[in-house]
């Protein structure tokens, strides 16, 4: 699946996006399975609840399942102006 990265998390990890292949069932365990990389990506999801995320351009949860996912983007939250 491809997976996003943008604003600080993209700063992070270095890279935009990628192809990533996972067994992850949920986005839960596609972050713990991106944490296990590397230090970079460790920092970038150190704390999820400073992360929003979108599964095929959808808002969801940590919880969500990728069952069918094509792509997953994570970002912070945004604020109005």
């Amino acid at each position: 699946m491809d997976v996003l990265y943008f604003a600080w998390v993209r700063e992070r990890i270095g890279l935009p996006r990628e192809v990533v292949e996972t067994q992850a069932a949920t986005v839960m365990d596609l972050v713990e399975d991106l944490r296990k990389r590397e230090e970079r990506y460790a920092a970038a999801f150190a704390d999820i609840t400073a992360l929003r995320v979108a599964l095929d351009q959808q808002l969801a949860d940590f919880d969500a399942p990728l069952d069918g996912v094509r792509e997953v983007a994570f970002f912070p939250p945004m604020t109005g102006g």
